[in-house]
């Protein structure tokens, strides 16, 4: 008989991280939580990305350098590479041999593209979907075709 995997299951989005593993009585529980800084700011608390201006002294326009950036952006970007970072490190400690990503496909690819090659081969697959605040005993029926076939894709 095979053995079992060791099943990582990551549900994330731009603020918040949860790092799910099914128990030894088959039951899905949160195993570690994490939340950006950033989280519930207003963009004005996140600081500004206001381009310089150049002006002209017989003229009253004024020229952007730079385009400006979404902070909150930003931010989520920013979360998504620490979620897989720790990620990479979980793995180095033989935390888990396999991985599934539940995220909505901006969050999923930021995280995938900033995983090592090692996580990178343990990834089963990702699911878009936003499941960060769902409670543990719900999550069974959003995953169940993943938990029986970590396989698939889509």
């Amino acid at each position: 008989m095979p053995k079992r995997s060791n099943l990582m299951i990551v549900l994330a989005d731009g603020e918040h991280a949860r790092l799910v593993r099914r128990g030894a009585d088959g039951v899905l529980r949160t195993d570690q939580k994490f939340d950006s800084i950033a989280a519930h700011k207003r963009s004005a608390d996140l600081g500004t990305d206001a381009p310089g201006a150049s002006f002209h002294s017989d003229s009253t326009a004024h020229h952007a350098f730079a385009p400006r950036h979404d902070l909150h952006e930003q931010q989520k970007a920013h979360f998504a590479q620490f979620v897989a970072r720790r990620l990479n490190d979980l793995e180095g400690d033989g935390a888990f041999d396999a991985l599934l990503i539940v995220a909505l496909p901006d969050i999923a690819a930021v995280i995938e593209s900033a995983l090592n090659g090692a996580v990178k081969t343990a990834l089963r697959g990702t699911l878009s979907k936003d499941l960060v605040k769902t409670a543990d005993d719900k999550l069974a029926l959003h995953l169940s075709l993943w938990i029986s076939s970590p396989l698939r894709s889509g």
